[in-house]
């Protein structure tokens, strides 16, 4: 049977690695599932989702010219279902606003958004130092 990009297919896994887990997909071939392709959420450690031997659904992402074929598992689970809250406001985070809005991942840290704002922050307001402090100079 020819392995076609985009088909979900049964697979056995066949080994597990820090950064992904490979699966064999037939008698010939085996492909690898990226430690991000793992699950819908954040994976630390593969092993706490899947064994080897264990059997996995998996979705062709890719075939490079080598015959590499990319997997995953993520594609080919059904799409994670949205939580109430979102539905009552018609979706989910769309960006802009200001005012406070410190939107927290799982772990209650602050999301990404609002490191990377506050980073730049940070750094404009040192950029507006250094030049102050050349201007004083005369640079």
């Amino acid at each position: 049977m020819a392995v076609q990009v985009g088909s979900i297919i049964e697979g056995k896994v066949t080994a597990i690695k820090p950064f992904g887990m490979f699966v064999a997909i037939n008698e010939t071939q085996q492909g690898l599932v990226h430690i991000s392709q793992v699950a819908n959420g954040f994976v630390k450690d593969i092993n706490e989702h899947f064994s080897v031997g264990a059997p996995v659904k998996v979705k062709v992402l890719s075939i490079d010219d080598a015959g590499k074929i990319s997997l995953s598992v993520r594609a080919a689970l059904p799409a994670p279902e949205r939580e109430a809250s979102e539905e009552r406001r018609g979706g989910g985070y769309r960006g802009g606003g200001r005012g406070g809005n410190d939107r927290r991942n799982e772990n209650n840290a602050p999301s990404f958004e609002d490191k990377m704002k506050k980073w730049l922050k940070h750094s404009e307001e040192n950029l507006a130092t250094i030049n102050k402090k050349q201007a004083k100079r005369g640079y």
